[in-house]
């Protein structure tokens, strides 16, 4: 009989989120439905959560960096990103954890990857997952991330997942979305 991975509990999550330094988003399966739509001429189309936006301005606001890496580089994440505010954006391809170090280094923020969260949904976000403080994966995440996440959502990528887990994350820190909203 195999052994079922032990994932921390929403209480558990709770606490640990409350301490987080930055929050580390995929693009394609997490901040979207992993789809993409491409017309002929190469133009590209991604649908982002309207909530999960929301909470990541809100978030940024309570004073949260949020850091977008994706292997993919695309006009819509550029585009969308932009429209909420965020400043950090690294799309290029290679090991995501590797990418994220030299990113932070570069920029000099002084934040430890250990005091950091990602949320990933495929297998080349397994190395950055393994070295963050905690690991989550979308419900839809492929089996070898959810092997080695901390915490599992309970929505599907591109459906309110990055919402759910800021919702712990405000929660650990005694406050709530709305009070960030004016």
């Amino acid at each position: 009989m195999a052994h079922k991975k032990k994932y921390l509990t929403k209480t558990q999550l709770t606490k640990k989120l409350a301490s987080i330094k930055a929050l580390i988003l995929d693009v394609d399966g997490v901040l979207t439905d992993d789809r993409l739509y491409v017309g002929p001429s190469g133009f590209e189309l991604k649908n982002f959560h309207i909530g999960d936006g929301l909470a990541i301005v809100l978030a940024m606001k309570s004073g949260l960096e949020i850091i977008i890496m994706s292997n993919r580089h695309s006009p819509a994440t550029t585009t969308r990103m932009k429209d909420l505010g965020v400043k950090h954006v690294i799309q290029e391809r290679g090991d995501k954890a590797r990418l994220v170090r030299e990113y932070l280094s570069k920029n000099k923020l002084d934040i430890n990857l250990n005091k950091t969260a990602f949320i990933g949904n495929d297998i080349m976000d397994v190395p950055l997952a393994k070295e963050v403080g905690i690991g989550i994966c979308v419900n839809d995440a492929y089996p070898e991330l959810k092997e080695v996440a901390d915490f599992v959502t309970t929505n599907k990528g591109g459906y309110g997942a990055v919402r759910e887990i800021l919702e712990f994350y405000f929660k650990g820190r005694g406050e709530k979305t709305s009070d960030y909203l004016w």
